[in-house]
């Protein structure tokens, strides 16, 4: 599993010209699953996304989590995460996820990400999407389960 995390002012997620989800300040995540994943990852993911601090504090340091600024969190899936570059010019997908199995843990994340956060925004899985942020600092992490 992967997973982008951006620190925004705002952003927002179309599909065929109609938003369907918008945020505030917050998180703006890309989820990216590969063979086997499960829902355990997605269930740690969500608790590290919860304590996770990079919102600044009244001196200007990262000690804020989200749920300190009463942040929003905006979960796009992008199976694009997995994009193998090392042979040619064209990318290879062969370690994206299933798209079902992929649906599912994209799904389970949503769910997990709405008990821990309440409202959470979404894009739509597998849909061509256009998406739109403001990145605060800018302030980008990559996450990669390979590595926990």
């Amino acid at each position: 599993m992967r997973v982008v995390i951006q620190r925004v002012n705002h952003a927002s997620v179309r599909v065929d010209g109609q938003t369907v989800g918008a945020i505030q300040k917050g998180y703006l995540v890309f989820l990216g699953t590969t063979q086997g994943d499960t829902e355990e990852m997605a269930e740690r993911y969500v608790q590290k996304l919860a304590k996770l601090r990079i919102f600044p504090d009244a001196q200007g340091k990262t000690n804020c989590s989200i749920q300190d600024v009463q942040g929003e969190v905006l979960v796009v899936s992008q199976f694009t995460l997995y994009a193998d570059c090392k042979k040619g010019n064209r990318p290879s997908f062969v370690k994206a996820g299933d798209p079902v199995r992929a649906k599912e843990l994209y799904d389970c994340f949503l769910e997990k990400c709405r008990q821990r956060f309440g409202s959470v925004q979404s894009g739509v899985f597998g849909a061509e999407m256009k998406v739109e942020l403001e990145n605060d600092g800018p302030f980008t992490i990559l996450w990669d389960s390979s590595e926990w």
